[in-house]
């Protein structure tokens, strides 16, 4: 269902390419719904990346529940995410779709790339927190880099408004891990998103969201 929004990964699996796709510590307080559904049908890509993004937004808790033993950013993050993901399921449920996340149990995924994804993740974030938050910075950047490009192909007003907010809080979460992995002694590479775009986003303060 997802062949389009699927490319190779560094990580020997596929995950999202074309749209889901730390000043702080993250918190639920970053994300909320963009509000009610837009008349008007979706086109397929729509659908794709909608359905897509609720799973995505669920690795991420998922991971960080996993990593939660290190500590923040993981413990308030993960219910930063867990608000994404009720932001995501919001949306399907205004457009009439089918939840793709059929089981609440952590690692659980329809998408079978992006289970495997998680395990991958877990695996690299446990052996130390300097790799826990590592992981924490490479899941944030990708869904920075799979929103943005999700956008592209988005018409709808309100699916719109609640990518900006899950990108918003997603530029706020890498700010924790990368804050927290330099005050560790870590360094980072980014992966999914240009060194120009992840300077300028960690070398700024954490933002808030408008209204």
């Amino acid at each position: 269902m997802f062949t389009r929004w699927l490319a190779a990964v560094g990580f020997g699996v596929l995950t999202s390419c074309a749209g889901h796709g730390p000043g702080g510590t993250g918190s639920g307080s970053d994300e909320a719904s963009g509000g009610e559904a837009a008349s008007g049908s979706l086109s397929e890509l729509e659908v794709e990346s909608l359905l897509f993004m609720r799973e995505e937004e669920k690795l991420a808790r998922d991971v960080y529940r996993s990593l939660e033993d290190y500590g923040n950013p993981f413990v308030n993050i993960q219910d930063s995410e867990q608000n994404h993901m009720d932001s995501m399921l919001e949306l399907l449920e205004a457009y009439g779709l089918a939840d793709p996340v059929v089981s609440d149990e952590i690692g659980s995924f329809a998408n079978q790339e992006l289970k495997a994804l998680y395990v991958k993740l877990v695996e690299q974030g446990e052996p130390s927190e300097l790799a826990a938050l590592s992981v924490g910075c490479t899941i944030e950047e990708l869904d920075i880099r799979d929103i943005e490009r999700a956008k592209e192909d988005v018409t709808h007003d309100d699916i719109i408004a609640t990518y900006n907010l899950l990108l918003l809080g997603s530029r706020n979460h890498l700010r924790a891990f990368y804050g927290k992995l330099k005050q560790r002694g870590g360094s980072y590479t980014p992966q999914f998103i240009e060194q120009q775009e992840f300077d300028a986003i960690v070398n700024s303060s954490r933002e808030r969201p408008r209204g």
